[in-house]
Formats: structure tokens, sequence, C-alpha cells
């Protein structure tokens, strides 16, 4: 059976992905959407709900000393490295805010990836299968034209080179989704067409 770990960072949660006025965000959408596909093909996930487990990204002097000096920064980090190791793909699930990621996903990369961590799993084994694939799936208000030329795909290029390329991973790929500019038709099509991003 395939294992999906999603990292999914909204501060809204999975709750508001069933477009009530008011409390409804498209990100969120896109998480119920791949949650549905994924139950109807027996895909075993792991959701990673940053804002639903409290994760603090912010990187304290204990940490980062934690990061410089321990295997890993603190319990909850190592938690989430072992389980992405264990997914046969990482779905990375988020805004795009002011053309970066937000600071929950920076600060989990930040933590979780830890030069300890990394360095004691790198040692005697690869850290992840060299079949891991990582699917990154944004929602930005621009549209995807503009942010690749305009502002050069930031985030994107760190994610692959990087981050991912750095720790083993080859198989990446990035699909955006502009919602804003899109017609409620047009989101709904995007929701059912989900699953052939991942």
């Amino acid at each position: 059976m395939k294992k999906v770990a999603i990292v999914f960072d909204h501060p809204y949660g999975m709750e508001a992905g069933y477009n009530e006025p008011h409390k409804r965000s498209f990100t969120s959408a896109l998480l119920v959407a791949l949650l549905k596909a994924m139950e109807d093909d027996g895909t075993e996930v792991d959701l990673i709900n940053l804002h639903k487990d409290n994760f603090n990204p912010v990187m304290s002097k204990q940490d980062l000393i934690n990061w410089r000096t321990k295997s890993f920064v603190d319990p909850q980090s190592q938690d989430y490295f072992e389980r992405l190791q264990m997914a046969d793909e990482i779905i990375m699930l988020f805004p795009i805010w002011w053309e970066v990621m937000p600071a929950m996903t920076k600060g989990f990369l930040d933590k979780v990836l830890a030069k300890g961590q990394i360095k004691q799993a790198g040692a005697t084994r690869r850290l992840f299968a060299s079949s891991t694939k990582v699917r990154v799936l944004t929602v930005s208000g621009a549209p995807t034209w503009i942010y690749r030329i305009v502002f050069g795909n930031p985030v994107i290029r760190m994610l692959k080179r990087g981050v991912f390329r750095k720790v083993g991973i080859k198989d990446f790929k990035w699909h955006n989704f502009n919602a804003e500019d899109t017609s409620p038709r047009g989101r709904v099509k995007m929701l059912k067409s989900v699953k052939k991003y991942i």
C-alpha cells in the first residue's frame, strides 16, 4: 500500500475546506479533495497538520544549539522527520504569501531537517528511499506565469534545489493553483483534478 505524508499549512485548518462563506480557504479545500481521492484509492495517509499540532516554527537560542549539537531539535521535529522517512511520497500544501511560503512551513524545514539529524541518518543509510517523491501544491493570488517569470519562482527553486535535492530526493514536481482569478466552476474543476498532480 502506498503511503503518503501530507505537510499542511494553513491557519484556518482543514475545517475551512468546505466552502462556507467567511470561513473558507482554497488551500484547505485542496486538502479535503486530496484526502477524499486518496481514501478512494486506498492510499495510507499521514497528515501533518502544523497548526493543529501547535507546531512552533520559531528557532529559539536553545533550538539552534540543539540543531547544531544534537541529533534533533525537539521530540516533535524528530517525530516529523521519521514520518517523512517512512513515506513513499511527501506532499507539501500551503499558500504563497508575499511570494514566499508561510512561516510555519519554513520553520518546519528549519527544525525537522536539523544538521545532526541529517548527519546521523545519512551516516548509516540513505535519508530517503531513492523512489521517494515530493509534490508541492501551492495556492497564490498572482497568476502562475507571473510568479514564475516576474518573481522567479523563489519558493520552488529553494525547495527543489536547496532542500530536497540536498537530501537526495530527485523526483520533485510543483503545481500552483490561482484560485482567485478563477470562476467558481473553474475552482470546482481544479479540486476534482487535484489527484493528477500527486
